[in-house]
């Protein structure tokens, strides 16, 4: 496939979906320095369930027929799984590491989309993913001493869980009538109320917050999570599943980045380096995918594809 040169309105759907990454790259950060240490469970619920009632009660639309079982699996997998699995790996992993292991996230998309959207891998794409990878894993190779194994694997598999809602949104798109904004309101209720039960067995009551807790908390739930998911799901329906699954490495190089501007953490030229290699292959993975769609209101050929059992990739 001829590499295609992003327009500028394609620029912009690109730069405001990365706005989400790079969001989600402070979470580690304001885990680590403002919120109560070994709570990654009520951690999870604070930041999913009020953002999710507060998008339901702006929107005021549910699910109606399979969108109800719909909304549940993808808010298991985007926020249920994802979150606290997220938030073990933040308590248990230095700050950058525990996004940084995630990098095999977009090899996990393109494994995920050539199963359930029939889009077969290119060599390109695996090379960039596995470029990508490296990169970031020379930030953590050279930037930690040794890994903690539940929290590595507690990373892997909100990954890996990531990669499959990623994938399920493109391939189910959004029903007729319903924008992003509704959509992230279900999935972030949905996996929230999947988290309290479990939150409150595990860790009992909640913690004590004082002021420096409830402003992490208010940040994560607001810009963290309900614009970051917002901006996310919208950006997804605009992209092909491998252009938005690779713009997940900015998460881990934003969260490097304010472990070295906020926390005084050094940054080795190895890791400097390692940086550098993973931006450029998620730049990369952006110039060969389909034209994202502009922003605009879903027309009738957008609501076609979304109830198709194999979408288009975004053309």
């Amino acid at each position: 496939m001829a590499t295609t040169r992003p327009t500028g309105t394609a620029t912009a759907v690109i730069a405001v979906t990365a706005l989400a990454p790079v969001s989600w790259g402070t979470t580690y950060a304001v885990t680590t320095e403002f919120l109560p240490p070994d709570r990654p469970l009520f951690t999870a619920l604070m930041r999913a369930l009020p953002a999710g009632l507060l998008l339901l009660a702006l929107t005021r639309v549910l699910p109606r027929g399979t969108w109800w079982a719909k909304a549940a699996v993808l808010g298991a997998l985007n926020i249920g799984a994802f979150f606290p699995l997220l938030f073990v790996a933040a308590y248990r992993l230095p700050g950058g590491m525990a996004a940084v292991v995630g990098s095999a996230g977009p090899l996990f998309v393109v494994g995920l989309s050539a199963l359930l959207l029939g889009q077969r891998p290119e060599p390109r794409t695996l090379l960039t993913g596995l470029v990508a990878a490296f990169g970031v894993s020379l930030v953590v190779l050279k930037g930690a001493g040794a890994l903690d194994p539940v929290g590595v694997l507690a990373a892997l598999a909100s990954t890996a869980a990531m990669a499959a809602g990623t994938v399920l949104t493109k391939r189910w798109g959004r029903p007729e009538r319903v924008g992003p904004l509704a959509l992230t309101g279900w999935q972030l209720t949905a996996g929230g109320l999947l988290i309290a039960p479990v939150a409150f067995l595990a860790e009992g009551a909640p913690p004590a917050l004082d002021g420096r807790a409830a402003g992490g908390y208010l940040y994560l739930a607001l810009a963290n999570t309900a614009v970051a998911y917002w901006l996310w799901f919208r950006g997804i329906g605009r992209l092909t599943a491998t252009q938005a699954g690779f713009l997940g490495p900015l998460s881990p190089l934003t969260a490097a980045v304010v472990g070295w501007a906020a926390l005084g953490q050094a940054l080795t030229p190895v890791q400097v380096t390692g940086m550098a290699l993973a931006f450029g292959a998620t730049m990369a993975a952006q110039l060969g995918g389909a034209k994202p769609r502009p922003f605009s209101s879903a027309g009738k050929s957008d609501r076609k594809d979304s109830q198709a059992a194999v979408p288009v990739t975004g053309e």
